[in-house]
């Protein structure tokens, strides 16, 4: 059985090699800017149920938004104002850095993100697809009125739900509530991007616990292709077994360790 260290060597003699890579990534990452993760150790919603009495997807829901948008914006307010507290951490900025290296050899990097906190693009990473938005874009419901997350927040002190300043309606991110369909254009470029399993040589899963199907697919399908997959995460979770390489580890420390492997050989090119 390999040891962490000679799986990390692994992995980054894989990163040499790759043309195209694929990150997919959850909360685990963004963990390590002190943001905390849905639920677990630290979450934000360890309780079963809120102050409300619901469950705390019931109030995140596209139905409550529609009846009561205050019990909604209540706990929407508390995510927003903890990703304004962190920033990204080295994690994001390797997944930045990569992404450049790879292009200056005529590679690819997409990252594939459930999170909305929208740190990957703070980094400096572009080929973002985030698969459940983000609150970085705010927009009124009436009007369409564009507002950044900071000044929806000023707005919640005086207000229970933010109000648009130009109509006076609602407010609300551009996130995928529950109950709410999956963005198809975004859908549709990811399924143009990864073809199937064959448009990337490797594929990473960091800090996801991989409870849906549009998450695990993609990795399933890389394994039947006879792709390299990659889980980093400190737990073991549903396909860590089926993975080549499962990194125990939590994602800042994973991906330091890999860029300083590879940082003195040319990413995005083909060992000899």
């Amino acid at each position: 059985m390999m040891t962490t260290e000679q799986k990390l060597e692994a992995v980054a003699a894989e990163l040499r090699r790759a043309i195209r890579v694929l990150f997919i990534t959850g909360a685990g990452i963004s963990a390590d800017s002190g943001l905390p993760t849905y639920r677990g150790i630290g979450g934000l919603y360890n309780t079963e149920k809120t102050e409300e009495g619901y469950p705390i997807e019931q109030c995140l829901s596209a139905s409550m938004f529609h009846v009561r948008p205050d019990i909604t914006w209540k706990y929407m307010r508390r995510i927003g104002e903890a990703v304004l507290q962190c920033r990204p951490n080295p994690a994001h900025e390797v997944l930045a850095r990569w992404e450049k290296e790879f292009a200056q050899r005529s590679g690819k990097t997409v990252i594939f993100t459930q999170n909305i906190d929208g740190y990957h693009r703070f980094a400096g990473s572009e080929n973002v697809l985030e698969i459940h938005g983000t609150l970085s874009e705010l927009f009124c419901i009436k009007c369409n009125w564009n507002l950044s997350l900071q000044e929806c927040l000023e707005n919640l002190k005086q207000n229970p739900v933010p109000q648009c300043p130009k109509c006076g309606a609602v407010i609300r991110p551009r996130i995928v509530m529950f109950e709410e369909m999956l963005p198809r254009a975004t859908l549709v470029q990811f399924e143009e991007e990864f073809d199937g399993g064959n448009g990337f040589d490797l594929v990473f899963s960091i800090g996801t616990s991989a409870m849906f199907p549009y998450i695990t697919g993609p990795v399933y399908d890389a394994i039947r292709c006879g792709k390299t997959t990659v889980e980093i995460n400190p737990a073991a979770g549903e396909f860590s077994h089926r993975v080549a390489y499962h990194l125990p580890m939590r994602a800042a420390e994973a991906m330091i360790r890999l860029d300083a492997l590879i940082n003195s050989t040319s990413l995005g090119a083909k060992s000899p």
